[in-house]
């Protein structure tokens, strides 16, 4: 259904440290950046990328959506945790720590982190325990 996602940034350089370290324990790597046209995919090994930072093209402030974010699938729980305290780390903002998210569904774990542009990010778990 969805081809990618891509959040903008005003610091590319200090978005990619960001999201090399908080995606990687989620089997997700950067596949590719144009740091001269001010752009990076992210996506797992042999996948196309999914996911996209960049500057604004239109050379005007990054603003984060309200109401939006974005959702990483982790494989395990510790991978929600990796990605949470990675951030945390990395000056992100805590939306919501990790744990168990029962209304969603009976297995359903996940954390929320804002970036340092104000995107809302999610990493989280589908599997049982």
């Amino acid at each position: 259904m969805f081809s990618h996602i891509t959040f903008g940034t005003n610091d590319l350089e200090r978005a990619l440290q960001f999201y090399d370290a908080i995606l990687e324990p989620l089997g997700v790597v950067r596949l590719f950046s144009s740091l001269e046209h001010g752009f990076a995919g992210y996506g797992r090994p042999g996948e196309r990328p999914g996911f996209f930072v960049c500057l604004p093209f239109d050379e005007r402030e990054a603003t984060a959506g309200n109401g939006t974010h974005a959702a990483f699938l982790a494989s395990t729980r510790e991978g929600v945790d990796a990605f949470h305290a990675r951030g945390l780390a990395l000056g992100a903002t805590d939306e919501g720590a990790p744990g168990p998210r029962p209304h969603y569904h009976e297995h359903y774990y996940g954390a929320y982190l804002r970036d340092h542009d104000g995107n809302k990010l999610q990493a989280c778990c589908h599997a049982p325990v």
